[in-house]
């Protein structure tokens, strides 16, 4: 019979301190159609596990070195998908439940009738089968869920930790490491997790890339039960040994991002085929949500450069106010942040603010002129909050900024415009711009007077809060201009008088 016949035949491991027992089993059991094994004693048994893997024990209760029951204690924690079936010839029946509580799925007395034990193992085969079959539903679930979870995410970070989790999660894994390739080629660790029973101190470890480059031009998964593993994983000194070690390629359009390394360090924990098919999908899902995110990563770089380009058309059109923009996002910022407005949604009312005046483009005024405006030339110049939301709407990506800088300069009182929207009404984005904005124009130098100082403007915007100004935001505005003015100074940072 050929190896890979042998491998499909259930298999049994035999435990039993009396030699006749074990080639008695092992004969009649292999003529019934399973491969077995034999072990002398508990201890042998647990060496036989680490090295291959079993469907069934059938243990002795009383042995030298190790007995059935410490065996079984055994088993039930580090190889729980194992079915145990204790023998017995000593004790009573309720010596043997006593093994049932503590894992044993069944018992046989001796001396046994070897018809009786043939029903056992095929029952407890059954028992296995339905496990597996449950076991794999469950993979398959959870397979979906995280799946899903990856393809959802545009972020690499939040990617490689729903990687990271499944594998010590679903897969059982005691450590899991991820690298991944930069624009150079270089190789770098992105992510590293361990099992609640280690930490990453304690069980560390690199992987050896070159060694993994090469043995992937041919494979697109490694799965090591034995020492080879070390040549693609090297462990610290002193650490526990490697028992099993399961690496997947990252890999988008023949192009290798990485690698994701499975480790186990517990005898007789050891990962399967299933487990292998599981990280297999897992990696390709994640390569392909990896490459989506370097991709939004670019997307996002272009929308700054966008943004860059914009602010410094918005400046060329008037040394007055060149700078004006940057200063408003800094002051939006601070207020937003204040405001425990997530990261993301901070990013938007500073880019929205860097932005809020691009509709000058589309105003046909002499922006440099000495004096205020005319009427007729107020009356276009207001037009700009329209011009920048037509300059925006076209370009879907700039949608969230559109609110700030459309209805920047309405009012709380509703006098403002384009819209004439009150209080809460305006968009909390569009409330937070038109303080920043205000305060930044009033403290910096115009064609026709010259710049307030921070105690005059902060007052002034005291004084119109609850008319122009959210009064809740204004006093918020203050004081955190208050706290970024006493940084800047004691760092000999350039702020309003």
């Amino acid at each position: 019979m050929s190896n890979s016949q042998y491998d499909e035949l259930p298999r049994i491991l035999v435990v039993d301190d009396e030699e006749a027992i074990r080639e008695i089993l092992a004969d009649f059991l292999s003529l019934e159609g399973f491969y077995i094994s034999t072990a002398k004693d508990g201890k042998d048994a647990l060496e036989e596990l680490s090295r291959s893997h079993y469907d069934i024990v059938l243990s002795d209760l009383k042995m030298p070195n190790m007995g059935g029951i410490e065996l079984l204690e055994t088993i039930s924690h580090q190889s729980p998908r194992v079915v145990t079936v204790i023998m017995t010839g000593f004790g009573t029946v309720e010596t043997a439940i006593d093994a049932m509580k503590r894992g044993a799925y069944d018992y046989i007395m001796k001396p046994f009738k070897m018809e009786e034990v043939v029903h056992v193992v095929q029952r407890g085969l059954e028992k296995r089968k339905l496990e597996v079959e449950n076991l794999r539903l469950k993979e398959a679930v959870s397979l979906y869920e995280v799946s899903e979870a990856i393809a959802a995410n545009l972020s690499r970070d939040e990617v490689l930790k729903t990687v990271t989790d499944a594998a010590i999660r679903e897969i059982g894994a005691d450590l899991v490491v991820v690298i991944l390739r930069d624009q150079d080629g270089r190789y770098a660790e992105r992510a590293r997790s361990a099992s609640s029973e280690f930490t990453n101190s304690a069980i560390g470890g690199v992987l050896s890339t070159d060694a993994l480059d090469e043995f992937f031009k041919d494979d697109d998964i490694f799965l090591m039960r034995e020492e080879s593993g070390l040549r693609f994983f090297e462990i610290v000194p002193n650490g526990p040994p490697l028992r099993s070690l399961m690496v997947t390629k990252l890999g988008v359009a023949q192009r290798t991002l990485g690698y994701i390394a499975v480790c186990s360090f517990v005898a007789g924990k050891v990962f399967d085929e299933g487990q292998r098919k599981m990280m297999s999908i897992v990696s390709h899902r994640a390569a392909a949500s990896i490459e989506n995110a370097r991709l939004y990563e670019d997307l996002k770089l272009t929308f700054s450069q966008t943004i860059e380009g914009f602010v410094n058309a918005i400046d060329k059109m008037d040394r007055y106010t060149a700078g004006h923009s940057e200063g408003v996002a800094t002051y939006a910022q601070l207020l937003a942040s204040r405001l425990e407005l997530s990261q993301e949604e901070v990013e938007v009312v500073r880019q929205s603010a860097l932005m809020h005046d691009i509709g000058k483009i589309g105003c046909s005024l002499n922006l440099n002129k000495r004096g205020r405006l005319s009427h007729a030339e107020y009356q276009v110049f207001k037009q700009h909050p329209k011009y920048g939301k037509e300059i925006l709407d076209p370009i879907k990506f700039l949608a969230p900024i559109i609110p700030g800088v459309y209805l920047h300069h309405e009012r709380w009182d509703g006098k403002g415009y384009p819209c004439g929207y009150r209080g809460e009404a305006i968009p909390l984005i569009a409330r937070i711009i038109s303080l920043a904005d205000a305060y930044d124009a009033m403290t910096s130098q115009r064609a026709y007077r010259r710049p307030l100082t921070h105690k005059m403007a902060s007052q002034e915007i005291l004084d119109n809060a609850g008319s122009q100004f959210d009064p809740n935001l204004a006093k918020r505005f203050i004081e955190v201009l208050d706290e970024y003015r006493k940084r800047c100074i004691s760092r000999n940072r350039s702020v309003p008088e």
